[in-house]
């Protein structure tokens, strides 16, 4: 009987219809773009901080190489570090450029995640080129690339890479990184000089290099799989918590540790349990609403609502549905059977008492007062989520749910605020004909063959 909606989207219509397929369909694109915004989002915010973290690496380059050249008593003797300053000073402003240009792209929101390829490559490049520039300058043969000082900025090139999470385009990096260096290794320039020292010759051989190269492409790898790893932990946290929001959001809050304990297939096979059932209703909400604005109306079934949650929150009722200015509250029988019982009055009676208020407030304001109907049952009912991945409920009922709506359609004629089973009050050990309450003619509920014993009351 009582339902909501879970993996559809309410539309204007009759309750309870079904979603269209081109419906559903867009339901489910509309879930596939939220993930892909997710990455675009994220991919961006990383290459931001990619961008300054470049600037920065240039920054802190200028700044050591300007106090090694300024601490440099022969540099002005020697062309070859003159023509390195040059090289090098050339470098750091261009790199420093790159991250500017990136980050000014970024910040103006015209940069977009395919830019990160060419800005990858802009960074192998200035690391390839920087290396090149030195063997011209040094007239070193490629054998000696490994001692200078800017090959170690392959490390940082690949730190970069990582933290774009795009494990192809960390795999792309490294290839370019150690196929450029490679082919830069077995180079040797014209008028390059043969190694000074015989003694350091074996250092500079092809077996120590390429291990240098292979322990620059292990650790390559080791962030790609590093990078496929937190890309897929990533998307799979999404799309859990996305099918996770997009049931819960539906849900009773009380069910979804069971949700998260036993899934929804644990949900959807039911289970016949005993609960205590709670109707609202407001009286005399229809010809109100006759002549008010939508607006007036909105905000005063609002405040119904949030009246009603906080005193079903406030006794562990589940809300099964509202339903205009109707309520449907159960209480589980759980490991305390009386307690639940107790609860379910306690809750009915705090209603009576709220709306009482609620309806002080109004009529001290120039408003019309407030008034609802209350009734409540115990017994047997069956309780999960019924339907399809289209359109899942969250169902109880049963003939104790059809009682309690026909006891709180009883207040209207009985001029109670409250009817209750006498079931219920037994149950919560409160006997036959509790203080504070008016036990009245046993009553013919429509649908049942068999007469109820109720009680009233009126608590404010």
């Amino acid at each position: 009987m009582a339902g909501r909606r879970l993996g559809a989207v309410a539309k204007d219509g009759p309750l309870g219809q079904e979603p269209k397929d081109n419906e559903v369909t867009t339901i489910r694109s509309a879930h596939e773009i939220d993930t892909y915004e997710v990455f675009r989002k994220a991919e961006i915010r990383a290459e931001r901080l990619v961008t300054v973290l470049r600037m920065a690496v240039a920054l802190g380059l200028g700044f050591t190489f300007v106090a090694l050249s300024l601490s440099s008593e022969t540099i002005e003797a020697d062309p070859v570090l003159i023509r390195q300053r040059v090289y090098a000073g050339g470098t750091i402003a261009a790199y420093f450029t790159l991250g500017l240009v990136s980050w000014l792209a970024n910040q103006r929101g015209v940069y977009q995640p395919w830019m990160a390829w060419p800005s990858a490559s802009a960074d192998c490049l200035f690391l390839l080129t920087g290396i090149w520039l030195t063997m011209q300058n040094t007239n070193l043969p490629g054998g000696h690339i490994f001692i200078f000082p800017s090959v170690w900025l392959a490390p940082l090139v690949l730190s970069f890479g990582t933290l774009r999470f795009n494990p192809l385009l960390q795999a792309y990096i490294t290839l370019l990184i150690v196929s450029g260096m490679f082919v830069l290794s077995q180079m040797i320039l014209p008028g390059a000089m043969a190694p000074q020292a015989q003694a350091m010759a074996f250092y500079f051989m092809d077996p120590p290099n390429f291990m240098r190269l292979f322990l620059l492409g292990l650790t390559g790898l080791v962030l790609v799989v590093a990078s496929v790893r937190t890309r897929a932990v990533l998307l799979r946290s999404i799309t859990e918590a996305q099918h996770s929001v997009n049931l819960t959001r539906y849900l009773p809050a009380q069910l979804a540790p069971r949700l998260a304990e036993g899934g929804l297939a644990e949900l959807r096979r039911g289970k016949r349990q005993q609960m205590g059932i709670l109707f609202t209703d407001m009286r005399g909400f229809t010809s109100w609403s006759q002549d008010k604005t939508p607006q007036a109306i909105t905000e005063f079934v609002t405040e119904f609502r949030r009246r009603v949650s906080q005193v079903a929150r406030a006794t562990d009722g589940i809300i099964d549905k509202f339903i205009g200015d109707a309520a449907m509250i159960v209480f589980e029988e759980g490991a305390d059977a009386q307690a639940a019982a107790r609860a379910c009055i306690f809750c009915a009676e705090g209603l009576d008492r709220e709306m009482a208020d609620w309806s002080r407030t109004r009529v001290a304001a120039g408003q019309s007062g407030v008034r609802v109907g209350v009734g409540l049952h115990w017994g047997e009912v069956f309780s999960g989520v019924v339907g399809d991945q289209d359109r899942l409920e969250y169902s109880v009922f049963g003939d104790t749910v059809n009682t309690a709506a026909r006891l709180e359609e009883m207040t209207k004629t009985l001029g109670v605020d409250i009817v209750a089973s006498r079931n219920i009050l037994e149950q919560a050990g409160l006997g036959a004909e509790p203080e504070g309450w008016t036990a009245l003619a046993e009553a013919s509920v429509r649908g049942r063959t068999e007469t109820v014993a109720i009680l009233g009351r009126t608590v404010a």
